[in-house]
């Protein structure tokens, strides 16, 4: 594999690749030699970027709607076969994500994550485990929905524990806004499930307070027993060491279920 170059200035590189105001911030780090291995033994068959193109204006399209992939997802080509496709989007050194892969072999999920040591970490962890499900993007979450996913294709769709940018002039760059959760209901099948986890209290309430502005979620009150949901996906994570900190300072965890409706639906 050829080695990932790396700017001289991590500014003008951040700038370069994503042109618009992004939900991330940018991270120079180098790979262990573990992880450097992984990558080049394993990310031409599991890993790709994502193919430039315009970022669409805020708002999406002038109706709102958005328009279909510049650069459409073969997924069934990409696994080898026609499963229900998950992204998750900010996936970190993937503890989650080929743990849930492992619990439920019937769906694909594709990992979409910017830190590069994060994405060897995962790409060496499918590995090992031998899985065949997970696949990993490199790029921006919300350009790859754009620009990769077409309408109506997605089972799920995971955002676990995104960058709360808890700074009042910073919260523009929060991942979950209005035209986010358009977005995500738009490449959402009907039945669909949407889950958001996050440990930031005021973050939590932002949620709350604009997911109901979406008219294709609707929100799923889980029972006690999460294998009792009955959702085409998993929403049972596995306690990660971030939200072990996050226990040990005492700070909860809020969970977000949503279901994707049909146009029209009473929700």
């Amino acid at each position: 594999m050829e080695r990932v170059p790396q700017s001289q200035d991590p500014r003008a590189e951040h700038r370069r690749l994503y042109p618009r105001v992004t939900s991330f911030r940018s991270r120079r780090a180098s790979l262990t030699p573990a992880q450097q291995l992984a990558m080049d033994t394993g990310w031409a068959t599991l890993g790709r970027g994502i193919p430039p193109a315009s970022p669409l204006p805020d708002g999406g399209l002038p109706d709102g709607t958005f328009p279909a992939p510049s650069h459409p997802l073969d997924a069934e080509a990409w696994f080898g076969r026609s499963a229900p496709l998950i992204v998750e989007i900010g996936s970190g050194t993937g503890t989650s994500t080929w743990a849930m892969a492992q619990a439920e072999p019937e769906n694909d999920v594709v990992a979409v994550e910017v830190y590069l040591p994060g994405i060897a970490q995962l790409v060496g962890a499918v590995q090992r485990a031998g899985l065949t499900n997970v696949r990993v993007v490199r790029g921006d979450g919300v350009a790859m929905l754009e620009d990769m996913i077409a309408p109506g294709t997605l089972t799920g769709v995971r955002v676990y524990f995104p960058d709360p940018w808890p700074k009042a002039r910073h919260h523009k760059r929060r991942l979950l806004q209005p035209r986010m959760f358009a977005l995500i209901a738009d490449r959402l099948r009907v039945g669909g499930i949407l889950h958001v986890a996050t440990d930031h209290a005021d973050y939590a309430e932002a949620i709350a307070e604009t997911a109901p502005s979406e008219p294709l979620l609707r929100p799923v009150v889980l029972p006690p027993r999460l294998a009792d949901a009955g959702l085409p996906i998993s929403v049972d994570r596995p306690v990660t060491k971030f939200q072990d900190k996050a226990a040990q300072v005492g700070r909860e965890i809020h969970e977000f279920v949503w279901e994707r409706v049909e146009e029209g639906e009473v929700r």
